[in-house]
């Protein structure tokens, strides 16, 4: 039946609205709620209709724009305008079309030879960075393709990126393209860590590296073990014709660049590349999403041009991601730490992407209501780009109607029998009897006694048996347990008893970062334990703080700074951080003994804006152990603006319209001689 053009707008009107939210949760938010491939169909749809139906053609369409990464919010992060446009790609899944792209180009130009340049697509985050005397002066995130964010500060942590570059071959000012990525490994340690405290996860490599690359704290970004790689240089200047060869001469430079590449002179060559390594990526230590081909002669790349949004001479193959079928056996509805309940699928075993999946995440209730999932259905598993495994579909065709039975989110917590809660803002039930169900007590002690937290010898095993033989049930329980206690305990011998009580004495000389961290309290991680005691510098002081004092620490927005607020407001909480206090555990930030510490700064608040001789965290700690503290942004409290290299222009504003003296690296460590 033939749709009108009231219908056809109307699906015009309704695609580009989800695309546009579709872009914004992958590009701002770096949380993606579907795939590559169901966005690609969502934009060939437009596509195809506006090609169809040109009277409802706009050039606000994002079929003729390119995502973007900036932000509404004032991130801190300097908008510039790039000098040269940074597009997006063409994209196919079929290899058909990816011949007939190239077939295109081999007959515009019959009588020149073509060679094609193969290379595997990293996948993470543009970037574009700008050298100038052989000096890295700018690193610009793709943005909207005509503006992006200056994220310097961090790239420059990035150790496979130069800082300056000697080489007689290269423009006195160039950009480079490249990927900013984060290795499976890195990726794989900072999810359990996020597991560990309670955050959220990350899907995926790319959204992680994306997040970590516009981290406000310089010194957390630094420790996400960011890469990058190079794959484009952009200049007015010419450094050879050829792509292939401008790759290698950026490689000699000192450039990260790619070792999968390839020049290949037709389309056989190419789709032979695709087809090596659509296997092959299964062993590489990164993701990888496709490939990218390009014509290799630059002076038939300025003689294609582009298109509103991407390049003629270039288009990327997207790999599928790797699926697999197995039936669903039942679910699990496990407590955490913070009380959240997660839906965990048990399912028949399937190798899928080099390892055999017999569990997958559902997420939450609204993960299993969007599915439609049932208990006995075949699903559908995809790894793609993901580490962690995940339901992407049912196939219902196989659903047996006497078998299929609903899956229903339970209304009370599986351990305990307490009422679910969710609250507005959250996907996730939570369990709100943190102080009586056991799985929530349990794991609170496996969190307290973890390495990054007070590095006590008791993982799942022994808490278990401490709690079910009774010598625990909360927090400070553990410091009551003596030797005589533990050897009536079955298992333990004398040695490991001594060990097990050396390691809790050993804990009571841990900072007050790592104390808070142990405290569990909900979205508070490592970084942000460390800037809460760095901040505050005592207990009283966070456990006294307002809402608005909370969120001027660095990382802390509403969510975090009420759940801060609401820990301290609990009078059991507060009964056995003075417990604790009595056992001897440290809760005031004391300084690090390996500088040289003074008073010198008591009294300052210094605002630290911009890149100096060392790191950030070098300077923030410097400052504090010498007395001061270190602000977050600039107000009428503000003692100095300690200001460096591309500091932040907000924050000169703002202290030249206060009055706040304006010092530099040099003059700090005058205050501090």
């Amino acid at each position: 039946m033939k749709r009108n053009k009231e219908e056809i707008h109307r699906r015009i009107v309704e695609l580009r609205r989800a695309i546009e939210d579709h872009n914004r949760r992958y590009y701002v938010l770096n949380k993606p709620v579907i795939s590559d491939f169901e966005f690609d169909i969502l934009l060939n749809d437009l596509i195809a209709l506006e090609k169809q139906y040109p009277e409802f053609s706009s050039s606000d369409s994002p079929s003729n724009r390119v995502g973007s990464d900036l932000s509404d919010e004032d991130r801190s992060f300097v908008k510039v305008k790039h000098k040269y446009p940074m597009y997006s790609l063409s994209n196919t899944y079929d290899l058909q079309e990816l011949r007939a792209f190239i077939k295109k180009i081999l007959d515009l130009f019959p009588s020149t030879p073509v060679g094609f340049v193969s290379e595997l697509k990293f996948d993470g985050t543009a970037i574009s960075l700008t050298y100038k005397g052989g000096k890295l002066i700018r690193a610009l995130t793709r943005g909207d393709g005509i503006t992006g964010e200056d994220v310097l500060r961090n790239v420059k942590n990035i150790t496979s990126i130069p800082g300056h570059i000697d080489s007689r071959s290269l423009p006195d000012e160039f950009e480079v393209r490249g990927e900013i990525y984060m290795p499976y490994s890195v990726f794989e340690q900072l999810n359990l860590e996020r597991e560990e405290s309670g955050e959220n996860l990350f899907a995926n490599p790319r959204n992680a590296a994306a997040g970590s690359l516009k981290l406000l704290d310089s010194g957390k970004a630094n420790s996400r073990g960011l890469e990058c790689v190079v794959y484009q240089l952009v200049s007015d200047q010419r450094i050879s014709d050829s792509h292939f060869e401008t790759l290698q001469i950026l490689k000699n430079a000192g450039f990260p660049v790619s070792e999968y590449n390839k020049i290949c002179s037709s389309d056989d060559e190419v789709v032979d590349f695709l087809n090596y390594w659509d296997n092959a990526r299964k062993n590489l230590p990164f993701a990888t999403d496709g490939a990218v081909i390009k014509v290799d002669t630059l002076d038939l790349q300025e003689r294609l041009g582009f298109t509103a949004k991407s390049p003629k001479w270039a288009t990327a193959y997207k790999f599928r991601a790797e699926q697999a079928v197995t039936k669903l056996l039942s679910v699990d509805f496990q407590v955490g730490r913070t009380g959240a309940i997660t839906p965990v699928a048990n399912l028949e075993p399937v190798f899928l992407s080099g390892t055999t999946i017999k569990r997958a995440s559902l997420h939450n209730a609204d993960q299993i209501a969007l599915l439609g999932i049932c208990y006995n259905d075949y699903v559908v598993l995809e790894k793609g780009g993901e580490i962690i495994p995940k339901i992407v579909d049912v196939d219902v065709k196989r659903r047996d109607s006497g078998e299929a039975v609903a899956i229903k989110f339970p209304e009370r917590c599986p351990d305990c029998g307490t009422r679910l809660e969710r609250e507005d803002s959250e996907a996730r039930h939570f369990c709100p009897n943190s102080s009586g169900c056991p799985t929530q007590i349990k794991a609170r002690f496996v969190h307290f006694c973890s390495r990054k937290a007070m590095n006590i010898l008791a993982g799942d095993a022994y808490i278990d048996q401490f709690f079910n033989s009774g010598l625990i049930k909360e927090l400070p329980d553990l410091y009551k347990i003596d030797l005589n206690a533990l050897l009536e305990l079955d298992g333990w011998k004398e040695r490991s008893a001594l060990r097990f009580l050396q390691s809790l004495s050993d804990s009571k000389k841990s900072p007050f970062a790592k104390v808070l961290f142990a405290l569990g309290i909900r979205y508070v991680g490592e970084t942000t334990a460390k800037n809460l005691a760095r901040h505050f510098g005592s207990i009283e002081k966070l456990a006294s703080a307002s809402l608005e004092e909370l969120s001027n620490v660095p990382e802390v927005g509403s969510i975090l700074a009420k759940s801060i607020s609401e820990y301290f407001a609990s009078e059991n909480n507060m009964r056995m951080i003075e417990e604790f206090r009595n056992i001897g555990l440290n809760f005031a930030d004391v300084a690090d003994n390996s500088l040289n510490v003074s008073n010198k700064l008591e009294g300052f608040v210094i605002v630290v804006s911009g890149n100096f001789s060392k790191s950030r965290e070098f300077i923030k700690e410097l400052i504090s152990t010498n007395g001061g503290k270190c602000g977050s942004s600039v107000s009428k409290n503000t003692t100095y603006l300690l200001a460096g290299e591309k500091s932040g222009p907000a924050k000169l504003k703002e202290a030249e319209k206060l009055g706040i003296p304006v010092i530099d690296e040099n003059e700090l460590y005058k205050l501090i001689e």
